[in-house]
């Protein structure tokens, strides 16, 4: 059982290796969003979307709906956003540690 975890836990990681699907989530923390409001808010194509939308519904972290002729998106669970929300802190924290650092070797 642990190794199956941490299987899924890597493949589970992978999708979030990417800055697109890390910015697709983000639109989506507070609420459902087409396939088209994504697009606008990316400023993506409808091709590049749809792929990453695809890899993050195959890998159990969106789910869809259809309602019409739109497709809606939103997180499967919601504690993914937690998730998000931790590892932004520390790489926030991470760069203001670099920025102090960069400006006392200045000095």
């Amino acid at each position: 059982m642990k190794k199956e975890i941490y299987q899924l836990h890597a493949e589970m990681c992978k999708v979030f290796s990417n800055s697109t699907r890390l910015e697709i989530l983000n639109l989506l923390r507070d609420s459902e969003l087409t396939v088209s409001e994504l697009i606008d808010k990316t400023k993506l194509s409808q091709s590049n979307v749809s792929q990453h939308l695809s890899i993050m519904k195959s890998k159990g972290i969106l789910v869809s709906r259809r309602k019409g002729m739109n497709t809606y998106y939103t997180l499967s669970n919601p504690k993914i956003i937690n998730a998000f929300d931790i590892i932004r802190e520390i790489l926030i924290e991470r760069l203001k540690k670099m920025k102090n650092l960069s400006k006392t070797v200045r000095g």
